[in-house]
Parts: structure tokens; C-alpha cells; sequence
């Protein structure tokens, strides 16, 4: 594979997440060329491509995996899919982006780490509130001592839910909010506080507005606790109306800083007959609503998809790995599992003999 120029890039996927790496990507055409998409859904594919101008369009992600100018690909399917495409693109030599959740099992996320690795290939996970500006910013202050020592991070991501049915269907999800969102509060705690290990998790979950289409939980209340005594306070709805809210504080002995996502990047608009988009999620555009300019620069999206063609350049090493999903993935299930037996569950945590998802942890403790 080329050692230089634009890295030859795939999309698996062809809905929500699949949309902005290719809006996100189109704004790198030094850095990154799509090549390709594939998705399976008749028509979806050709969609996404002809909206970015992509070369190739597939029904079968194997066209992907044996395409032989691919070097990088981003997986954006359901989580239930990512083992198996990822463990497929290591063994056919090509770098491997993936959408959080890693992926569904402890079990799969092992053999994914084990792929990538015998086949020499980046196994990369994709979170990117580690690239998100105002958020790196309060990370740069709190490194450079700030607020002194950190004691507490809190994260919290609301919308009213996901976009695609297959979100609600716990089958192929693996879980609800706390798995859907959660997994960048934990990662961002995580990342945050220096990579301390994770030494307890406490969390309290419930499905109360969405129960007429699934069982899974759409409120989660999430406490961690990290190694050197700081703690991390969770956040996470499918049941928020207004469309997404996504903020983070951090306290330290010497100091404090707030960090809205959208408040300072939206532009505070009244309207009676609506317009076309404000912000994610966001069901309607009468009456009160906040726009949001260079949504995916404030997301930190462009800057997360240039990091990765760089790791693939070897110019830089990745950011977040297949182990940091994996430590996320685990936190999960210790955090279903605290839901379901109603107490502090300790890490590290090996999940229940008769448990497949994470979820399975809070489902069968309830039934």
C-alpha cells in the first residue's frame, strides 16, 4: 500500500454515522479519498454515494474488503456487525476505523484486538469526543494544572433517541442509553483523568418514555470511580425532548470548567414557520430553537478522521485504541450489571455465565 497522498478510505454503513464520516472525510481531500461505500439496503449505498461524489457503490461489504486500493475502513453498521467486518478487513490487510460501541461482547472485542494485531493493521476506535474543541481545550487546561487536582468529572449526553430502528431492538444493539451514549461519558472520563483504571461502577437505569417500542433502558445514571480516588458522574437519555444536549464540568481543588457543546456554537433563533435543519436531533424548527454552525467541526469529527489518516501515514499514533474500546466495553457491562443487581459492581469485571449483551445484565436481574 502507497506510503504518501490521500489515504484510500471505505465506508461500511450507509445511514446517520455513515453520513457524517463522508461529510466529514469530503472535507480532507488532502488527507483522505472515499473510494467506496457498501451497505446492503437496495439503493442506499448508491444514495450516499452519489451525494459525496463517491467512485464506488457496493451491496456486499466484501467488495470493500477485497478492493484493492482500499488501505482504511470505517465501520458504521449496527453493533451486532462489527466483529465480524472488522476481523474480515485484518485479515484482508486494511486499517480498521470503528463506530462505538466497539462492539457487542468482551469476547468479540478480543478477537478483533487479536486480528488486527496478527495481520499488522491499526485497529482504531472511533471516539470523538477526544477531538471535540471545546473539550480538548478544558483537557489542555486541566493538564497544564488549572484547576489542580481533578476529583470529578461529569459527562452527559440527552437526545429522545436514536435514529434507526435497529437501536431499539436489544437483540442487535447489545443495550439502550447507557451503551448508546454512554460509552463516550466512560471513554471521555476515562481519557480525561489520564487513563486511571476503572475500580468500581454504579449505575441506575430505566425505560420510562419509550416502553411501547423496547426494553431497553432509556435513562442511565452512571458513577465511576477511578484508580487515585477521582470520579466520574455519567449522564445519558433517550428521553430528552429538544433535540441533543451534550456538555461536561470538571472540579478540581483549584478550580472549575463548563463546557456546553452547543451553547456558544448555536445561534439563538425564534421562528413561527420553521426552517430546514437546526441542530442533531432536533424534532422541529418553530418557536425557540439554536442553530448550530460547523456542526461537525464542533463535534471534532474532521479532526478525528484526519487524525486517523495520519496513524495510517505512521504520522501519528492512534488516539484511541481497540484496548481503550475494550475497557469501555467492559465498564458497560459492569454498569448494566450494577443496574441489575442494585449495587456497586467492582472492575475488573468478567460478565455472568448466561449473559450474551450487555444489557442481558440488567434483563435477566428484572425478569
Amino acid at each position: 500500500m502507497p506510503s504518501t497522498g490521500p489515504v484510500k478510505v471505505g465506508i461500511i454503513g450507509s445511514q446517520f454515522q455513515a453520513d457524517i464520516h463522508a461529510a466529514s472525510m469530503r472535507m480532507l481531500p488532502e488527507q483522505i479519498d472515499i473510494v467506496a461505500v457498501a451497505s446492503p439496503t437496495p439503493g442506499n449505498a448508491r444514495e450516499l454515494a452519489d451525494r459525496y461524489s463517491i467512485p464506488h457503490a457496493f451491496t456486499d461489504y466484501m467488495d470493500i474488503v477485497r478492493h484493492p486500493e482500499i488501505e482504511m475502513v470505517t465501520i458504521t453498521t449496527p453493533n451486532s456487525l462489527h466483529a465480524e467486518i472488522a476481523i474480515a478487513l485484518a485479515k484482508a490487510g486494511k486499517h480498521v476505523v470503528v463506530e462505538k460501541p466497539m462492539c457487542v461482547t468482551l469476547a468479540e472485542a478480543d478477537a478483533m484486538i487479536a486480528a488486527c494485531r496478527e495481520h499488522g493493521v491499526l485497529l482504531m476506535y472511533a471516539e470523538e469526543l477526544f477531538f471535540t474543541p471545546k473539550y480538548v481545550q478544558a483537557k489542555k487546561m486541566a493538564d497544564n494544572g488549572a484547576f489542580g487536582k481533578v476529583h470529578l468529572v461529569k459527562q452527559s449526553e440527552k437526545h429522545f433517541g436514536p435514529h434507526s430502528d435497529w437501536f431499539w431492538d436489544a437483540q442487535r444493539s447489545g443495550g439502550g442509553a447507557l451503551l448508546d451514549l454512554g460509552c463516550h461519558g466512560i471513554a471521555f472520563a476515562y481519557w480525561f483523568l489520564g487513563r486511571p483504571a476503572i475500580t468500581s461502577i454504579y449505575t441506575q437505569l430505566g425505560t420510562y418514555v419509550h416502553g411501547d417500542k423496547t426494553t431497553c433502558d432509556d435513562e442511565a445514571l452512571t458513577i465511576l470511580e477511578f484508580e487515585g480516588g477521582s470520579l466520574g458522574l455519567i449522564e445519558n437519555s433517550w428521553a430528552r425532548r429538544g433535540g441533543m444536549d451534550d456538555r461536561v464540568e470538571v472540579f478540581g481543588e483549584g478550580g472549575l470548567t463548563l463546557a456546553n457543546l452547543h451553547m456558544g456554537n448555536a445561534l439563538p433563533t425564534y421562528s413561527e414557520y420553521g426552517y430546514g435543519y437546526a441542530v442533531e436531533k432536533a424534532p422541529t424548527t418553530t418557536g425557540w430553537t439554536w442553530p448550530v454552525f460547523e456542526e461537525l467541526w464542533n463535534y471534532g469529527f474532521p479532526q478525528e478522521m484526519a487524525h486517523f489518516a495520519r496513524c495510517v501515514r505512521g504520522k501519528d499514533l492512534p488516539q484511541a485504541t481497540g484496548e481503550d474500546g475494550r475497557i469501555v466495553l467492559e465498564a458497560i457491562y459492569a454498569g448494566y450489571a450494577s443496574a441489575g443487581q442494585g449495587r456497586k459492581i467492582q472492575l475488573p469485571y468478567t460478565p455472568s455465565p448466561n449473559v450474551v449483551r450487555p444489557i442481558d445484565e440488567w434483563h435477566t436481574r428484572r425478569s
